[in-house]
């Protein structure tokens, strides 16, 4: 092997150990701003600004099912998934003209989202077995139950809010 491959090899390697070892820096969301210009210059009225972040959601590890003394199946047999994400501080603002029926009194009109985390879990399943554990005074055959069947709930957590705001000119 040459030592340019030899070094090649070793660059890559490293490469890839620095990689596992550093910690992923997370967004909260990608920053969005509408275009809205073009609307602008060809109708020649004033248009909105709106500046928003688009929400990337983070899947968390889901719960890991458990053994009970006398069941057959883990519970739960399909695990509820949390996913979470901020939603990203949005704001929207536009020009009010005439606000008390003169040009001089022109303003501008918001609409202002905060950023806030929502968090959420999937729906789960809980599925009981249709047989018992072996029974001794059965010749060791397992007997038949009712199977039982439950979900668990979604849920979603948060506290979205918005404020709306008029500003006149001074």
């Amino acid at each position: 092997m040459k030592m340019t491959a030899r070094g090649s090899i070793a660059a890559l390697l490293t490469c890839m150990a620095a990689a596992g070892v550093a910690t992923p820096a997370v967004a909260d969301g990608v920053p969005v701003g509408v275009p809205l210009e073009g609307v602008e210059t060809t109708t020649g009225l004033d248009v909105p600004r709106i500046a928003t972040a688009v929400p990337l959601p983070v899947v968390g590890a889901p719960e890991a099912p458990r053994m009970h003394k006398g069941d057959m199946l883990p519970t739960p047999l399909l695990p509820a998934v949390p996913i979470a994400t901020e939603l990203g501080e949005t704001l929207v603002t536009s020009p009010l003209p005439n606000l008390a029926g003169r040009p001089e009194t022109d303003g501008e009109g918001s609409l202002e989202s905060p950023a806030t985390t929502v968090r959420t879990r999937t729906p789960g399943a809980v599925l009981g077995s249709p047989l018992t554990m072996p029974d001794a005074s059965n010749s060791g055959l397992p007997n038949l139950t009712t199977p039982k069947l439950g979900i668990l709930t979604p849920e979603i957590t948060g506290a979205p809010e918005a404020l709306l705001g008029v500003a006149l000119p001074r």
